[in-house]
Parts: C-alpha cells; structure tokens; sequence
C-alpha cells in the first residue's frame, strides 16, 4: 500500500479519536451544567409556587322588588333587582399542617370592574355578613368601590359585619352583587297570594336573562405570615342558569369547583 494512503488513514482515524475526546469532554462539562440549571429552574418554580389555591365557589341567584300595592290590588314595581350572593373559599391546602406559610394576613380583592356589565339595571357589589348568605338582604353601607381588604384573626368567634377571615382560611369570602333599578315604575297585575318575591318577578316582568348577564372581574391578593404576597387574577360570571334550572325558578343554587392558582409576586 502506497505511504500516501497509510497516512491518510492514520489522519483519519485520528482525526476521530480527537472528536470522539473533544465530544466526551464537552458532555462531561455540559451534564453538570445542565444539572445546574434543573435545580436552579426547580428552585424557582418552587419559589413562585403558592400554598393557597382557590377550588371551590358558591352562588345563590334570586331577584327581589320593592313595590307598592294600587287601589285595584295591582302591584307597582318600583324597583325590581336581582342579586347573587357569591362565597369564595380559599385553599390553604395545609392539610392539618398550618405554618407561617399557609396562614393567611391579609386578603385584598383589587382593581374590581365589570368585565361583561348588564344591559339594564344599576350593578353594585357589596361585602355580605356570612350569616346572611343565602338570604334576600344587602347592607347599602358595605358597598365595594375598587378594592376591598380582608383583616385575619385567630379569635374563636368574630363579628361577620366587617370584613374579617380566619387566619387558617376557615371561612370563604362572603359577597352580595346587586343588579338594582331593573325596571322601576311597572305594574303587574297578579294578588298577593300569588306574587312571589324571588327571581319569579324576573320572568314575569318580562326580564331576559341576557339583558341582565354579568362577569365581575378583580385580582385576589393573598398575604402570608412571612409578608409573601401571592396574586391571582378572577372573573365570576353571575350564574343565571344551568342545564337543570334558571333564575326564573325563583332561585338559582350553584356550585363551581374551580382551579384558581396564585403566583408570588414579592419577596420580603
């Protein structure tokens, strides 16, 4: 074999053997490297994760009026308004296991709007006594601008007529949104035995459900022990309706089991 091609093979294969040392040293200094970098990424994921989580929401949807009755026994709606009472329940997911952590601060709901507003009507939102869910009242003087902050306590027994949590997330967060002014001025002619009070006086004043829809949107703030700060972005929708039943049934009962995630957003 001519020396021309002993040599060239020999350049060959070692020009292999190089490659094959060059491509094992890099991979020995690049698998470190990218260790780093999945602790590092793991360690920030676990830095922005949040103990809280918000997995279920109740509503309760009726309608109310107040009205006057005419001499001929005819009703005059002078406001009919419908009203959804709305209980978010916060997830310390502590599983028994309570901490600096997982206990709440302070709770903030922010930057409160309508992301869908109702065609008709006046809609207010308003901070609900948890002893009144459910039922067909609201305080004028707990109404809700733009924002609205929740104190904590550990006290066995609080006063629901402020705005106030358990620091352990024991109780939800209790609103009352209020679509008032629907239809003012409106005369129905049924009797008292069969006027009912509730979303009823919805169908019979001629309501629909699509002039009344609404989504409140806001950011729930949630402040830890450890001055953490966690924040998740909503949108309620008002229920109205479900496949079985509507307003127009006289009340609307609804469940929503949710998966609301919150992200760090400071650190101390």
């Amino acid at each position: 074999m001519p020396k021309k091609k002993i040599l060239f093979y020999i350049t060959y294969i070692l020009s292999f053997v190089v490659l094959g040392l060059l491509v094992s040293l890099f991979f020995k200094q690049l698998i470190p490297i990218v260790h780093s970098y999945n602790c590092m990424k793991k360690d920030f994921e676990n830095e922005l994760a949040s103990p809280f989580s918000v997995n279920k929401i109740v509503y309760f949807s009726t309608a109310n009026a107040e009205s006057t009755i005419n001499q001929n026994s005819s009703f005059n709606i002078n406001n009919l308004y419908q009203i959804t009472d709305i209980a978010i329940f916060i997830n310390n997911n502590a599983n028994g296991n309570f901490t600096n952590k997982n206990i709440l601060k302070k709770v903030t709901l922010s930057d409160i709007e309508y992301s869908l507003a109702p065609n008709i009507g006046e809609p207010n939102l308003y901070y609900k006594n948890l002893n009144d869910f459910a039922k067909n009242i609201f305080d004028i003087n707990h109404k809700i601008d733009k924002t609205i902050e929740f104190e904590t306590t550990s006290e066995s027994e609080i006063d629901f007529n402020s705005p106030v949590l358990y620091n352990n997330a024991a109780n939800p967060i209790t609103l009352s949104y209020v679509n008032s002014n629907i239809i003012t001025n409106y005369t129905l002619s049924d009797t008292i035995s069969n006027l009912s009070y509730d979303g009823n006086l919805l169908k019979a004043c001629n309501i629909t459900l699509n002039s009344i829809a609404c989504k409140i949107a806001f950011n729930m703030i949630i402040e830890n022990n450890l001055s953490e700060k966690y924040n998740c972005p909503m949108v309620l929708t008002m229920p109205l309706s479900t496949e079985n039943s509507t307003i127009y049934d006289g009340k609307l009962v609804l469940t929503d089991n949710v998966d609301y995630r919150f992200i760090k957003t400071n650190w101390p």
